[in-house]
């Protein structure tokens, strides 16, 4: 399942170089995994009364091309790929001239609320990366 979340550079994301500050990508990616996750029917009210957490536990992120102030962006989500215990999300970040601006690998754990350990990866959550 595909997700797209459209967004606007604001001015309070820009560094003293005049692009968006590296560590906005990441925000940038979290509210896009926000959005695959609400899409999928899985909210975080949803994981709690699951009993789970998601834990972000890797990023690798590939910067391509600076972003501005004002410029549209898409953050993609894909799922990649899913084990017993981690998933690994693909999101990719386009600007409005359909450039690819950054693209990362993003893996995930499943947490069990009360143990604060992994678990297995919950079947509603498995089921999309097929």
């Amino acid at each position: 399942m595909k997700v797209s979340l459209e967004l606007i550079v604001r001015s309070t994301e820009i560094d003293v170089n005049g692009h968006v500050n590296n560590a906005k990508y990441l925000e940038y990616l979290e509210w896009g995994r926000e959005e695959w996750y609400e899409k999928a029917g899985l909210s975080y009210q949803t994981f709690l009364e699951m009993g789970i957490q998601t834990v972000t536990v890797n990023i690798n992120i590939n910067y391509r091309k600076e972003c501005r102030q004002g410029d549209v962006l898409v953050v993609t989500t894909i799922p990649e790929k899913v084990g017993c215990t981690s998933y690994v999300l693909r999101q990719e970040i386009w600007n409005q001239a359909d450039e690819l601006c950054a693209d990362a690998l993003v893996t995930s754990v499943t947490m069990d609320e009360a143990t604060r350990k992994s678990r297995p990866v919950p079947e509603q959550l498995k089921r999309l990366f097929n």
